[in-house]
């Protein structure tokens, strides 16, 4: 059935696959970002520029919009940017689908046994800080999963609209096409190619602790079905099979044919992206039990991979990726949804 739909944060990575396949399905599909990033929607889509951080930009820009059947929100990463959605878009959505990410449970690490399962994170009781400057990049990113948990929070509690909410496991593979520099920012994965081609020794603190990872294709799908659906309230997303920091690096190097190194600390985790003191693995029951099925990580890892080397697939000399040009960080909610913009 033909519906009316924003995607807030569509221009490029998960938010541009998304929309390809909402207008590939041939919906109606308005695409609203800052105006910065180009795509190549071309007249297939209708834009609305405003900066989604900015209430009364947003206010302006969305005044005039009568109602869509669906919204995606990938923008959504604190309190703030959910009290904008629901002043903005009251009373002019039948379904709002918010991308959430699985750093909503790092609270919960190391307390409990087992893959995460939605109702595991208690949000009835979830302090809402609406004082703390989270548009402030430099202060915000030392609270990114606190702000998802509170974003979420915040929408449940205020009802006004019909909320999903999609924690999505660690994506990899947002970054496609462009330059090696490219692809090294947009995907945390070129970090452990990095290494790889370089010779360098992983840093890591537990090479035991696992977590769930997501593609982008299989997210963009994942997304895509949800909002044709009726459900409510929180799902998780990811692909069958779990990576340690320790397990990525030894298949990266399996991959490329090169020997990898690894050295263990015995110091707090965080060392690369994706080393956790505890397993955070998503359970996604939920979703299976809706009909929905998941890839498997080991069916699309390897070319995502050979992908950080483009003219090695072509039959060329590989192309170096610097592990400068891809310097690790804790794995945050950005780590799931980085490239939406």
């Amino acid at each position: 059935m033909h519906k009316n739909i924003l995607v807030m944060g569509g221009t490029r990575g998960l938010g541009a696959a998304l929309v390809d396949k909402l207008l590939d399905a041939g919906h109606t599909v308005a695409v609203a970002d800052s105006g910065i990033a180009r795509d190549g929607f071309g007249t297939r889509a209708r834009r609305i520029v405003a900066d989604r951080a900015d209430h009364a930009a947003m206010r302006a820009a969305f005044a005039g919009e009568v109602r869509f059947d669906i919204v995606y929100d990938l923008l959504c990463h604190n309190p703030l940017d959910a009290a904008i959605a629901i002043e903005v878009l009251a009373g002019k959505v039948d379904r709002y689908v918010m991308a959430s990410s699985i750093e909503v449970y790092r609270n919960l690490m190391g307390r409990h046994d087992g893959p995460f399962e939605e109702l595991d994170l208690d949000l009835s009781s979830q302090r809402v800080d609406m004082g703390y400057p989270w548009h402030d990049a430099l202060l915000a990113d030392y609270r990114r999963a606190d702000g998802m948990r509170q974003a979420e929070a915040l929408l449940y509690r205020d009802a006004t609209l019909p909320v999903v909410t999609v924690r999505l496991a660690h994506v990899l593979g947002q970054a496609s096409g462009g330059d090696a520099g490219d692809r090294a920012a947009g995907d945390p994965l070129a970090h452990y190619v990095a290494l790889a081609q370089t010779d360098q020794a992983l840093l890591y603190a537990n090479g035991r602790a696992t977590t769930s990872f997501l593609d982008a294709e299989g997210a963009s799908a994942f997304l895509l079905w949800a909002g044709a659906q009726d459900f409510l309230g929180p799902v998780n997303a990811a692909s069958g099979g779990q990576l340690s920091a320790l397990g990525l690096h030894r298949r990266v190097g399996e991959v490329l044919g090169l020997k990898v190194r690894a050295l263990p600390l015995t110091t707090q985790a965080g060392l690369s992206p994706f080393d956790l003191p505890h397993p955070l693995v998503l359970n996604t029951e939920r979703a299976a039990a809706m009909g929905f099925r998941f890839s498997r990580v080991d069916g699309w890892l390897d070319l995502l991979i050979h992908q950080h080397q483009p003219d090695l697939v072509a039959g060329q000399a590989p192309v170096r990726v610097t592990v400068a040009a891809c310097t690790p960080r804790r794995p945050s909610s950005q780590t799931s949804l980085v490239g939406a913009r």
